[in-house]
């Protein structure tokens, strides 16, 4: 009889055959923890730069129900051009109480940028 170090050695490093009733264990085990697990369990969420502080989206123009923002680029992730939309919308709603119905659409992006061309901003204007 193995003893139990044996057994969760052979488990671990996955050394049973086919068809015994130790692998159909194994698989019946990683399956219920597969299709089980709660998914708040895992928050796989694209990283930041951080919450918004105040100053880093501001306010820059208002007429009737355009609004014109600027949004810092240090709270965004690296954009790719079909992210970066989306990361904004979700920025300007988190940093604003009045947009946290994410009621709203974005009409035009403009990035700002610094001497050497490095983008440090993004001016938004949105649709409300």
């Amino acid at each position: 009889m193995a003893s139990l170090g044996q057994i969760l050695s052979k488990t671990f490093f996955w050394s049973y055959e086919r068809g015994t009733w130790q692998y159909d264990l194994a698989v019946i085990l990683i399956l219920v923890f597969v299709l089980l697990t709660p998914r708040n369990w895992f928050r796989d969420k694209p990283e930041s730069g951080g919450p918004a502080a105040p100053g880093q989206v501001q306010l820059i123009s208002r007429e009737g129900n355009r609004l014109t923002y600027r949004v810092d680029a240090r709270i965004l992730a690296p954009p790719t051009k079909l992210a970066l939309q989306n990361d904004l919308h979700t920025a300007l709603q988190e940093a604003l109480p009045e947009l946290h119905s994410g009621n709203f659409s974005i009409a035009k992006i403009e990035p700002l940028r610094d001497d050497q061309g490095k983008v440090i901003a993004y001016q938004v204007e949105i649709h409300h």
